[in-house]
């Protein structure tokens, strides 16, 4: 079980926009294994009917990657690697925001009707949270 934090942290964290196919009828965009995101996904889910005031995440993943896509209505994602914290506000389903293992997430201000997709580098794995803060900040110290 690793417990090392990514040499990168918070900084590896980016936006990834993905391909826009723009049509009258409508626009369309894709995602493909090892080409928009860093990683070949094995699992992908998603959140919705999340209540108002409702908060998800409060965890950090040891090898884990994620992509996270707004892909109905905007929510926000507070991300922390033990030094620094940053607030991202997603709200275009075509852009993705890629988080590291070893990178605390809590996503919050969920719009009505909003869907969350995770795109996963694995499949779920319990013992891969870390669902304790003070666990978390020990072990990117």
């Amino acid at each position: 079980m690793s417990t090392v934090q990514t040499a990168a942290g918070l900084a590896a964290c980016h936006l990834i926009a993905f391909p826009r196919i723009e049509d009258r009828r409508g626009n369309l965009s894709f995602v493909e294994n090892d080409t928009q995101v860093p990683f070949a996904m094995q699992r992908v889910y998603w959140l919705y009917d999340v209540p108002g005031g409702a908060e998800r995440g409060g965890h950090a993943h040891r090898d884990l990657e994620q992509v996270v896509v707004a892909m109905s209505g905007s929510f926000d994602l507070v991300l922390d690697d033990g030094v620094i914290s940053q607030r991202f506000h997603l709200n275009r389903s075509y852009v993705g925001l890629y988080i590291p293992s070893m990178v605390w997430r809590e996503i919050d201000n969920f719009s009505s009707g909003s869907v969350c997709m995770v795109l996963a580098s694995k499949p779920y794995d319990e013992a891969d949270y870390i669902r304790d803060q003070d666990e978390f900040r020990s072990a990117v110290r």
